[in-house]
């Protein structure tokens, strides 16, 4: 079975985490990870979004990824911090899609579940878990952590959904 590049996305308006992971056969292998900050609050949100918009361009052409996943929003207490985290992850989504990249989306509680399993674990978890599962000398970031959980629930997912297809 050829192996398959998976770009997963933790979106957020300041700071907008990413993972890349390769999948071969039952094999996770890390790739990479890291943050894409938008900058200051006084640039504006356009300018925000825009270098969003530019980090994960920059993140496609570096890692060639063969597909992305996304966190899906969760409403927030705040219904201004809800319709920001929106067109963060808007701006996100339409850089991935640009490329002609198929997308897929999960829950963050889904994440969590299919990575620790239980959809209520907190950020160090993640962290650690994520760190197990790539067999990775230190945690990534928060972000980066659960842009990787993604990557991975996306990857297994595909296996999965795959698996029973040729049955």
């Amino acid at each position: 079975m050829p192996s398959m590049r998976w770009l997963g996305i933790d979106p957020g308006l300041r700071t907008t985490g990413f993972g890349v992971i390769e999948l071969e056969g039952q094999h996770l292998r890390y790739i990479s990870s890291g943050i894409i900050q938008s900058g200051e609050v006084e640039q504006g949100l356009p300018k925000r979004l825009g270098i969003l918009y530019s980090g994960v361009q920059e993140v496609l052409l570096t890692y060639q990824p063969d597909a992305a996943a996304i966190e899906e929003i969760f409403l927030n207490v705040n219904p201004r911090s809800t319709l920001m985290l929106g067109q963060a992850r808007g701006a996100v989504i339409a850089a991935l899609v640009s490329t002609g990249l198929p997308v897929s989306e999960y829950s963050a509680r889904g994440v969590k579940q299919a990575i620790v399993g239980t959809g209520r674990a907190s950020k160090l978890q993640m962290q650690e878990m994520v760190k197990r599962l790539l067999k990775l000398k230190k945690s990534p970031s928060p972000d980066a952590a659960d842009a990787l959980g993604v990557a991975i629930c996306a990857a297994h997912h595909h296996q999965v959904h795959n698996s029973h297809a040729k049955r």
